[in-house]
């Protein structure tokens, strides 16, 4: 804490040219004016404090949260009701909160994940569905998950997949844990002003390099996901990941697609006497699976409950590559209306991804002329574009590894104010959480890099005094039957035609 001492100063006018300096005691009393009580001089402490700028902002910070209106009453503008015009530039608080939260519920699926190969129950999630956010310390997330999500391992892009290095240990030689559906519970619904049901995609295990596995070839989406309209197409590695399945697997005999399918249509009827909206969410192939996903979800109504009520359905996406062709985001954003915001750094080279050469940023005319060719790849919806190197915690010159990273993300949606305006951290937000899985910070924030480990990698001490690996359960026991449901929808009968084929 700083503080100054102040001096009181009277200066007095110059009578004459080169007069002396003469002090008030010095002058001689010729008014004989009446007794007064003796004038007595104080010297005064002026503290000046840290604290006073900080108290300003916290006092300016309440009076615009009393200014903003409830989310209960904007939620729809918070998922793009209106294209999340005047939300971004300035940046709208709700809308910020908002975002972190959606980011921070991607991210719980990577910290869940289990990545060591010399576990047997690698490629699993560490945490059962009743303890999920418990053991993240989320306990206040406000949502509970309903179904976890798998996806076979089966298809050709393997630096997707984590493997055990024991495959006789293995805990499932096909499938690997792909994410979760969740849904608010009543008194987050309240808050929210509708039941939300998130759908959050894993994204991959090893940062950038995944995308060197893509085949960059658009593959039509049916019959594999029905879509009533011809030539729409989709990169062939996630419509891969997104309907294959491997009936001997328990965790897999349902492709990544009817889990899903299934699961909403079921929680849809358990909530259709509410207003409902479906969120999709995801980081890097995550975001992949998000849109492909809420794509899905609306092309074959299933997001239709009682009485033909739609679920507003909306996708926020974090570092996302590109996923299908004009026609794609023709469909997605013109005829169904699904929202899609794209959150990426700009420094990252996944979100340039596929489509180097013809994508959105291509004149009109050339993208018309060539959309018919296999590697014309469009983003979709809107963008909301970061710079790491406004922040002044970060290395501006880290690897491109680190300009991907979602934690780091989060870092800079929590500064971020508008595009032109500067970084300042609006929340508590700790920065250490950015260094979990790479090395992003300054060394002058003194955190280790890469931090994020489990305690003595999992293994126990049992009472014989022997060290093992500690026994983790893997059960479908808190699913719910989706059968009935994907029945009803028609998705069985069609997928086994296409196996069929």
């Amino acid at each position: 804490m700083a503080s100054s001492m102040g001096t009181m100063v009277v200066a007095l006018p110059k009578t004459q040219k080169n007069q002396a300096h003469t002090f008030l005691s010095q002058l001689p009393n010729t008014l004989k004016p009446k007794p007064t009580k003796t004038l007595k001089t104080y010297t005064t402490n002026f503290t000046c404090s840290a604290t006073l700028s900080s108290t300003l902002q916290s006092t300016q910070k309440q009076e615009e949260e009393k200014k903003q209106k409830p989310l209960a009453e904007v939620w729809r503008k918070i998922h793009g009701e209106d294209n999340w015009a005047g939300l971004l530039d300035p940046m709208d608080p709700v809308m910020r909160a908002e975002l972190i939260h959606y980011g921070e519920m991607a991210q719980a699926c990577y910290d869940a994940f289990d990545y060591d190969p010399y576990s047997k129950y690698c490629g699993s999630c560490r945490f059962s569905v009743p303890e999920f956010f418990q053991s993240l310390d989320m306990p206040n997330v406000g949502y509970t998950i309903t179904r976890y999500l798998y996806a076979t391992a089966n298809i050709k892009l393997p630096k997707l997949f984590r493997k055990s290095r024991w495959p006789d240990k293995r805990w499932s030689k096909h499938a690997n844990w792909a994410g979760f559906i969740a849904v608010s519970d009543d008194a987050t619904s309240k808050r929210l002003g509708r039941r939300d049901i998130t759908i959050a995609w894993r994204g991959t295990v090893t940062n950038v390099e995944w995308v060197a596995d893509l085949t960059n070839y658009l593959r039509p989406i049916t019959p594999h996901v029905p879509c009533s309209v011809e030539g729409v197409k989709v990169e062939a590695g996630f419509l891969d990941l997104y309907t294959d399945k491997e009936t001997e697997c328990g965790f897999c005999k349902y492709s990544a697609r009817e889990q899903v399918l299934g699961e909403v249509r079921r929680l849809m009827k358990v909530y259709e006497n509410e207003e409902v909206s479906i969120t999709t969410t995801g980081h890097s192939l995550g975001s992949a699976m998000a849109t492909l996903s809420a794509f899905d979800v609306v092309e074959n109504g299933v997001n239709v409950g009682k009485d033909g009520r739609k679920a507003h359905v909306s996708v926020f996406s974090f570092s996302g590559p590109r996923v299908g062709n004009v026609r794609f985001k023709e469909r997605l954003e013109k005829e169904l209306g699904i929202k899609v915001l794209r959150v990426l750094n700009k420094h990252d080279l996944v979100s340039q991804s596929p489509g180097l050469f013809f994508n959105e940023d291509s004149p009109r005319w050339l993208v018309k002329l060539v959309e018919w060719l296999p590697w014309c790849y469009l983003h979709v919806g809107e963008q909301l574009e970061l710079d790491h190197k406004k922040s002044p915690f970060l290395n501006p010159d880290a690897d491109v590894a680190c300009a991907h990273n979602l934690e780091a993300q989060l870092h800079l949606l929590d500064g971020y104010h508008g595009k032109n305006d500067a970084f300042k951290r609006t929340s508590l937000r700790d920065i250490a959480l950015v260094n979990k899985a790479c090395d992003f910070l300054k060394d002058e924030h003194s955190v280790p890099p890469y931090w994020r480990q489990d305690l003595n990698k999992n293994m126990t001490k049992t009472e014989e005094g022997t060290w093992v690996f500690s026994e983790r359960p893997i059960s479908l026991d808190s699913h719910h039957d989706i059968d009935p449901h994907l029945g009803e929808l028609g998705i069985l009968s069609s997928d086994q035609s296409i196996n069929q084929q």
